[in-house]
């Protein structure tokens, strides 16, 4: 078997969720690109949901058993005696389907399942981790505890430099093992361009959870100060809160209604970005924390609109070198909106800047270089496998 060849090979790719955020389609575009490399590919879910059958119409098997996700809830005294039952039986699960299945190769799509390099050693069955978290900051034993279990993989991929940094802190040589693969970003076929002036109210969106992390009360408090000093401003954000974190979605709330002078609409989650894209203006991706990477940021440019995000992480490699995007310092809405009034003060300009902005977003993320990209690392672990039997 040639390197990115997986004919005739058994995938079992493993996957903490089945929702249809930023990881969960980074996971479907993986199997896509497995698929087309000639693999049988099953896919183990904790539970089932959308992305289940988006995975059936990509031509992967699905089956739903339990497994050790390794969430921040458990970490915390209160959450240590759900933690070792999850633990218990996530083991004895796992264990079963790598003996039931027996596999060529295991594709673990995140550090949050910590149990799979080590079981495939113990099965023979290498193992490739797919490392789209960033634990960069904090407490290195923090760091220490999640990137660990995955020293034994055959393989590591990163999806940003930020990412592979963020091992190195802790374990070099692991980190040396990583190989880069950027996200596959699919864009809109034809979006619309932006208005060519800037007539009535900005229209600002936000997408992704809204987590205090995340940061979208710093575009409300952006548009407030914008408003205050005359420009006219609407919000729009697109998302939903984690379960547990209602009293935050609480808080955004009473937050718009306390600036009357901004209309803010929450829509709830969307699968379906793109209208909501072509309405806005501009999109804001204000997070406080480390991101590995910025999805959101490349959809942004993708769908031909400026982009301004938090200057931290992920987020500075993928709105970096776009003549439409703006990095802000972090966790300052003055800079925000600074950076807002910058983009409409110039906005002909911006208006000619985005369909070159686009291309070369599609250049660094289409989907087809990012399938390549995990199908060559994937079967290069398969062919060692054959080299050791």
């Amino acid at each position: 078997m040639s390197s990115g060849d997986l004919a005739g090979r058994t995938v079992l790719a493993v996957h903490p969720g089945a929702e249809m955020f930023g990881s969960d389609r980074m996971l479907l575009e993986s199997v896509i690109g497995m698929v087309e490399g000639g693999a049988r590919v099953i896919v183990a879910l904790p539970s089932c949901g959308p992305l289940a059958d988006h995975l059936r119409d990509a031509g992967a098997q699905v089956v739903t058993a339990p497994a050790f996700v390794l969430r921040k809830a458990l970490l915390k005294p209160s959450g240590w005696m759900r933690l070792i039952t999850d633990l218990v039986r996530g083991l004895g699960a796992s264990w079963r389907l790598l003996g039931r299945l027996r596999p060529d190769v295991v594709y673990a799509s995140t550090i949050i399942e910590p149990l799979w390099p080590l079981l495939g050693r113990m099965h023979r069955v290498p193992v490739v981790t797919h490392v789209h978290e960033a634990q960069a900051s904090g407490s290195r034993l923090v760091s220490l505890a999640l990137y660990l279990p995955h020293a034994p993989a055959d393989r590591l991929i990163t999806n940003s430099r930020f990412s592979t940094e963020a091992i190195a802190r802790v374990l070099p040589g692991v980190a040396r093992r990583a190989r880069i693969v950027l996200n596959g970003v699919e864009g809109p076929q034809d979006p619309p361009a932006p208005r060519p002036a800037l007539d009535g109210p900005v229209r600002l969106v936000y997408v992704g959870r809204l987590s205090p992390r995340k940061g979208p009360d710093l575009l409300l408090d952006a548009a407030r100060t914008l408003a205050d000093q005359g420009v006219p401003v609407d919000v729009t954000l697109v998302g939903e809160v984690f379960t547990g974190y209602e009293w935050f979605a609480d808080q955004l709330h009473a937050k718009a209604a306390d600036m009357p002078q901004v209309p803010v609409t929450f829509t709830g989650f969307d699968p379906d970005i793109w209208p909501r894209l072509a309405r806005a203006d501009l999109m804001v991706v204000p997070s406080r924390q480390d991101e590995p990477f910025g999805n959101t940021v490349v959809e942004g440019v993708l769908a031909m609109r400026p982009v301004i995000a938090a200057d931290q992480g992920g987020l500075r490699e993928a709105a970096g070198g776009y003549p439409t995007t703006r990095l802000v310092a972090v966790d300052d809405a003055a800079t925000i909106a600074a950076a807002i009034r910058e983009i409409g003060d110039n906005w002909p300009e911006v208006v000619d800047a985005v369909p070159r902005a686009r291309a070369e977003a599609g250049r660094r993320h289409a989907p087809e270089v990012y399938r390549a990209g995990v199908l060559e690392v994937v079967a290069g672990a398969a062919d060692s496998r054959r080299r050791r039997s």
